[in-house]
């Protein structure tokens, strides 16, 4: 019997209406439907997004293998496929889901020592006097006791959040004030010879992560620092905001280091397998061979008048190309603001060990290339530039040195790189600037990459290689390096006699950003960094450097300090703070070059002084194609060097840009015509 039909209407001419009956054919048992394994179900969420979900039909994917294989064959292969998929799931979540492993292509695992040989590390950073912070060595290391710290004080000499789980036996510190005494207000006083940051300090009142603003930072840099040149205004309580100490020598109490070194050993946990726990290594590269370190530097107290011959001031800068005005004024905020000895008599200024020193190493050549050419070629080519002749003046031979970079010299020099970079098919990988191929590929293509013209030109290889340079520089001969666009804005007395390494943080990232880094000579930290990126395929990346520290658990030995007391303008760049931005306020870096007209005023009214007061530097990020002055674009330093210069300025703005005025400041104070930011005149 066929099932009733319903009923069709139709309409005739006459309009009457017939209904005729809708028959359904009988079913053919040799077409059946298709078996639906998958069906879909719409989702609304609140009415406004809408979509389906595509689920598995289950009823009728258990008919369709059941009608394929037999019951009891079909039954076992969905049970088999059920327990293949949780498997699958299962090992890829245990492999990448961890939070010590990374997805592949921003993450995996960096790490080529073990976790004693990291023990090792801060064992001799300690012993050393490389660790002078309060910052807690981390318990996954398993040390078995105590280091003792010969630069921390028996008992903290100030508050501070940090913990530290180190035996302090060096001598009291004793926190400073600061201040222009009369008659000499007019400028801020030098630092005191001996004089120490405490950068533990500095990091707890300028953290951006923890809700610090970069303009309060600088007013306790400024006033703690007796920047203010006698016009300390009542501020309420500020005794808190002393951050210089010297030390006491007669509360010393340091042990020497053989004994440290014999005294104090790595003993394995039996609790073994929770402290390895979250050391992954590197499925890339082997692991090092155990690591074998020379006994720990002795440690001497950063006393006044103290010899600096085991700790070279050593500035480090690299450039590659032709000079521009761009290294030129970060030379002049050099001679302007660091304790050269130039204002002293003498043909040749006053030099000692303790003397700073601008160590400009020159890459003449395609960035990666092994230059042939002689020093003696080098200073040919430099006499020719008028932005670098100035320098070779004999006033300045002691304390600016040019010096030739040779990338086959320079890393033939280490023992960590020589045996491992000439055989690599890639070399100077840095993070996302990408890789750089050896042989002449290299020389062919890239050979006039020598420098950036313009934002469309930008020579990344050039970056890639001060990547490299500035950690091979410090390691090899100890100092600091700072990239070429970076001005000076004080002296680093202070800096200097914080023993342990730093650079600072990477705008609002939680990473490094090493255009300022401070590594000691030879030391245990810059061992582990070189041998690190060796293996990781030369990658010196700010953002890889971080990731093998976080990961070996070091980075409490390479202090992130924030970026206020050297790049003051960066959170503003990137939007953060601008309710309460420092003085000046910039919302790009090129306002540096080109200062908006309504904040044009400030330059020419407040000058140097008023340039990020209390910072250590400032670094304007690149922008090498912008003129630093527009209207005078050459050096004018006055009767002592030879230069073309007309004697009337056309075009000159009526408002003054910040670069500008900075470069004249610099450049008068060079002709003996105003006195440096501390009110000594230079003497020819």
């Amino acid at each position: 019997m066929i099932p009733s039909a319903p009923h069709i209407r139709v309409t005739p001419r006459d309009g009457r209406q017939w209904s005729l009956p809708k028959h359904y054919p009988p079913e053919d048992k040799y077409h059946k439907r298709p078996v639906q394994l998958w069906f879909t179900l719409p989702v609304s969420i609140f009415g406004l997004l809408r979509f389906r979900l595509v689920l598995p039909n289950v009823k009728s994917t258990y008919l369709a293998t059941t009608s394929r294989f037999g019951r009891l064959r079909g039954a076992l292969v969905l049970l088999l496929t059920f327990l293949g998929l949780c498997f699958t799931v299962f090992a890829f979540v245990k492999r990448f889901g961890s939070h010590h492993r990374k997805w592949p292509g921003g993450g995996s695992p960096t790490l080529v020592f073990r976790r004693e040989d990291l023990g090792k590390i801060w064992r001799w950073e300690v012993a050393s006097g490389h660790h002078p912070s309060r910052r807690s060595i981390p318990r996954k290391l398993g040390l078995s006791s105590v280091l003792d710290n010969p630069s921390l004080p028996p008992s903290s000499a100030a508050p501070s959040r940090f913990k530290t789980t180190t035996n302090g036996i060096g001598p009291q510190r004793v926190y400073i004030d600061i201040q222009s005494k009369p008659p000499s207000v007019a400028y801020p006083p030098r630092p005191i010879p001996g004089s120490i940051a405490d950068l533990d300090f500095i990091l707890e009142t300028c953290d951006f992560s923890e809700g610090k603003f970069v303009r309060d930072c600088l007013e306790v840099l400024r006033i703690g620092g007796g920047l203010d040149n006698g016009n300390r205004i009542r501020r309420g309580r500020i005794d808190d905001w002393k951050y210089i100490y010297v030390e006491d020598s007669t509360t010393a109490s340091v042990a020497s280091s053989s004994s440290l070194s014999e005294k104090k050993g790595i003993i394995r946990s039996e609790h073994e397998a929770y402290l390895d726990e979250g050391f992954t290594k590197s499925r890339h590269a082997a692991w090092e061979p155990p690591l074998s370190l020379p006994p720990p530097e002795p440690y001497h107290p950063h006393y006044a008048g103290k010899s600096c011959d085991d700790d070279p001031r050593l500035f480090h800068m690299y450039w590659t190309g032709p000079f521009t005005d761009k290294p030129y004024i970060a030379i002049l905020s050099f001679l302007f603001t660091q304790n050269t000895g130039l204002h002293r008599e003498g043909e040749e200024g006053h030099e000692s060990s303790c003397t700073p020193k601008l160590w400009i190493w020159v890459n003449t050549g395609p960035a990666a290339e092994i230059s042939e050419l002689a020093t003696r070629d080098l200073f040919e080519q430099l006499k020719t530039n008028m932005w670098a002749a100035p320098f070779l003046h004999p006033r300045f031979k002691n304390i600016i040195h040019f010096k030739l970079w040779n990338t086959a010299a320079q890393l033939d020099g280490l023992p960590e790189i020589r045996d491992d970079w000439r055989s690599k098919k890639t070399l100077f990988k840095s993070g996302p600037e990408g890789v750089v191929a050896m042989g002449s590929d290299l020389k062919n293509n890239l050979a006039n990459r020598t420098g950036s013209q313009s934002a469309d030109s930008y020579d990344k290889l050039s970056v890639i290689m001060s990547d490299i340079a500035r950690f091979v520089l410090c390691h090899k001969h100890g100092g600091i390096y700072v990239d070429a666009d970076t001005l000076f804005l004080r002296d680093w007395e202070e800096i200097w006699g914080w023993k342990g390494a730093f650079s600072y943080r990477w705008s609002f990232h939680d990473k490094y950003n090493t255009a300022v880094l401070r590594l000691r000579k030879g030391s245990a930290l810059g061992h582990f960094l070189l041998r690190t990126a060796v293996k990781n395929g030369f990658d010196f990346h700010p953002f890889e450097i971080t990731k093998y520290l976080k990961e070996a658990r070091l980075d409490n030995l390479l202090t992130r300090l924030p970026d206020a007391m050297f790049d003051g303008a960066w959170l503003n760049m990137e939007g953060y703070q601008r309710e309460r931005p420092p003085q000046p306020f910039f919302t790009a870096f090129e306002d540096f070059f080109v200062t908006p007209l309504v904040d044009s005023g400030a330059p020419l009214a407040l000058g140097f002084q008023g340039f990020f007061s209390g910072a250590y530097s400032y670094h304007f990020h690149n922008s090498w194609w912008k003129p630093v002055d527009a209207a005078m674009n050459w050096p004018d330093l006055g009767p002592n060097f030879e230069q073309n210069n007309p004697d009337k300025v056309v075009e000159d703005r009526r408002d003054l840009d910040w670069s500008t005025v900075l470069k004249r400041t610099f450049e008068a104070y060079i002709r003996g015509e105003i006195p440096n930011m501390y009110g000594e005149y230079l003497v020819w």
